[in-house]
């Protein structure tokens, strides 16, 4: 296993793919952006690419290429309430800093 969510978590991811019938799990992939490299995009995909790996927790399917794999490999993924807003948060063991924001992090 590569990748894990908290309950609180799981428990959200659920919700959305519970209302997509055609939902294959929760994609979380990253790309450039922010001031220190990369950031994280989620989706729920209808259909899996021939590079991506399916690691399950709690019940879901946490879905990743295997290039974005090696960055966030370990990571633990939280849904938190930050003032007004839920948000996911992403606790990677690989990130060697952070932008002030949130935003992006970086890797060695």
């Amino acid at each position: 296993m590569s990748l894990f969510v908290t309950e609180t978590a799981a428990a959200r991811i659920k919700k959305f793919i519970d209302k997509d019938p055609q939902a294959k799990g929760f994609k979380i992939s990253i790309k450039k952006t922010g001031c220190s490299g990369w950031g994280y995009e989620v989706e729920i995909p209808h259909e899996l690419l021939a590079d991506d790996v399916i690691c399950e927790d709690k019940g879901v399917k946490l879905i990743a290429n295997k290039e974005t794999l090696e960055i966030i490999k370990g990571t633990t993924i939280d849904y938190e309430k930050q003032g007004i807003n839920h948000v996911f948060v992403y606790k990677n063991p690989n990130a060697t800093g952070e932008c002030g924001c949130g935003e992006s992090f970086t890797t060695n």
